[in-house]
């Protein structure tokens, strides 16, 4: 199995800037595109962003796109997400996900999630 952990959620004013983390562990071998998706009070979880396994595709939600940045580090196998000018519509609980196979979808057809780490951007 693959567990994934996510940190670097808190409270933020609006503008500004928090940095997520989230580090695999276990069976790592199965991990290969990996990608970031939110749920906010309500709504449905939707898709924030992808990374393929090398770093060089890349995919971001129309929403976040120009503020947010997601990177890997294959080595300590652990994605991250930068997210710039955050607005109080970004507010929700950050989840990463991870496939099995190297193709990167916008749709929560991934096969590992972590347990989710909160944002709140106040106006």
């Amino acid at each position: 199995q693959v567990q994934l952990v996510e940190s670097g959620g808190g409270l933020v004013q609006a503008g500004g800037s928090l940095r997520l983390s989230c580090a695999a562990s276990g069976r790592t071998f199965n991990v290969y595109a990996m990608g970031w998706f939110r749920q906010a009070p309500g709504k449905e979880r939707e898709f924030v962003a992808a990374v393929s396994w090398s770093g060089g595709s890349t995919y971001y939600a129309d929403s976040v796109k120009g503020r947010f940045t997601i990177s890997r580090d294959n080595a300590k196998v652990t994605v991250y997400l930068q997210m710039n000018s955050l607005k109080p519509e970004d507010t929700a609980v950050y989840y990463c996900a991870a496939r099995a196979t190297n193709e990167i979808v916008t749709t929560t057809r991934y096969d590992y999630w972590g347990q989710g780490t909160q944002v709140t951007v106040s106006s």
